[in-house]
């Protein structure tokens, strides 16, 4: 598979499913979303489908849901307009027209006097040479217009903060869960196509010309001992093969109820060209442990894979925190390309569990409790609920804004390293 075709489904894959999640909750708790983005930067393709606009966008760093009332509205009506107004035959205002009123002929031009577009939803002034005061109910879902581009009003009721601290935080804990749910769903799916392995002393595929083979064993050969020492699971087989490379060991094997003992000498196994690993020779004999293909299995290999490489992820993450590992060992976009074109490879299926993979490590980082992130906001939901109320919306805007900055240059660092170790080490 083409790596960029790879690397763009992958992404894009897992992005959509994190923003699915939050926007999916934002829409049942009643939230205006604006945008479902992918990607950040300039627009590369957008359309729009009830009130949200669906982006790609150039840069290939992320995604968001830009939520009614998260930040500040840009668009505000005062005293002292000049606005034109289209109405509905309810006669409510269902257009706000703030500039280039003449390519509105049916508009009412008025001068505002006073507008509350945030609960009780009116406008009201004079119209050009009229000196009475008017008052315009307006449309909770009306439009301003500017420079010819509409933008839906977010009345209170319709924005973020308005919910209740419940609805937030399904909100926000949402994209983080749908990664999980994408590996879950990920795995299961490797376990029908590809079958998901069974932890008994039983043999699968046998290898050609290998040990095994040339041995006379078979698939569906059930070991019962090695050098006189009794097995029952494949891992019990796995560690003792690889305990003695060129060591002869005797195998009990039952087949079709009938035992009999075969010698078999383990290789050493073969590590690629260029390896760094300095493991010590281990043996194998060419086989592959038992898989099953059905329902029940797939789903207990779903959760099992899920449940091992979270906990691998977040161990992962304790090192680096502990300063086992060192910010040089993080990979970006750069090197999230590099190691997805050595996994295009080698096939569809790999590519499906480095995907699952990726999709956990995205849904754990975006809860660890860091301003920008999913955790961030989360930790400021725990602060609310402790005091009763929550922080003011600029002071919290302003710590996720200096993270913001602080993650894209820590972006740039990991970016620049993965360039060193990928062009400058060949």
């Amino acid at each position: 598979m083409n790596t960029v075709i790879a690397f763009v489904i992958i992404f894009g894959a897992l992005v959509f499913f994190h923003e699915l999640g939050h926007l999916v909750f934002a829409k049942r708790a009643g939230i205006l979303c604006r945008e479902f983005a992918i990607g950040f930067g300039p627009k590369v393709f957008s359309f729009k489908r009830n009130e949200t606009v669906y982006t790609i966008r150039l840069l290939p760093i992320g995604g968001f849901v830009r939520m009614a009332g998260e930040d500040p509205e840009t668009i505000d009506v005062k005293a002292g307009y000049h606005v034109g107004l289209v109405m509905n035959p309810s006669n409510e205002v269902i257009k706000i027209i703030l500039n280039n009123k003449d390519k509105f002929p049916n508009a009412r031009v008025i001068e505002v006097e006073e507008a509350d577009l945030d609960k009780q939803l009116f406008i009201s002034g004079y119209e050009q040479d009229e000196e009475k005061l008017e008052r315009f109910q307006v449309n909770e879902k009306a439009v301003f217009i500017i420079d010819g581009q509409e933008t839906q009003l977010a009345p209170y009721n319709r924005q973020f903060g308005s919910k209740t601290l419940g609805q937030r935080t399904l909100a926000i804990i949402a994209g983080p869960a749908m990664n999980f749910v994408l590996a879950f769903v990920t795995f299961l799916l490797l376990g029908l196509l590809q079958g998901s392995p069974v932890d008994e002393a039983r043999l699968g595929v046998v290898v050609e010309n290998s040990p095994a083979a040339n041995a006379g064993l078979q698939q569906g050969d059930q070991i019962q001992s090695i050098d006189g020492v009794d097995v029952t699971t494949w891992k019990d087989v796995v560690g003792i093969i690889r305990q003695h490379p060129e060591d002869e060991l005797k195998f009990t094997i039952q087949r079709n109820g009938t035992s009999s003992d075969v010698m078999i000498t383990p290789e050493k196994a073969k590590l690629p060209e260029n390896s760094a690993s300095t493991e010590e020779p281990f043996g194998v004999i060419g086989v592959y442990g038992p898989i099953e293909k059905n329902i029940v299995s797939s789903l207990s290999y779903g959760f099992t894979e899920t449940y091992f490489w979270t906990k691998e992820i977040v161990t992962g993450l304790g090192k680096l925190i502990t300063g086992q590992f060192s910010i040089d060992m993080l990979s970006g976009p750069v090197g999230i390309y590099d190691a997805t074109n050595e996994v295009a490879q080698t096939g569809i299926y790999n590519l499906m569990r480095w995907g699952a993979i990726l999709s956990i490590n995205l849904g754990i980082v975006n809860m660890l409790p860091l301003p920008a992130l999913d955790g961030g906001r989360l930790m400021f939901f725990l602060v609310e609920a402790v005091r009763g109320k929550p922080i003011d919306r600029q002071k919290e805007g302003l710590v996720h804004f200096i993270g913001f900055a602080f993650l894209m240059l820590l972006m740039l660092v990991v970016t620049w390293n993965d360039i060193q170790r990928i062009f400058f080490t060949m």
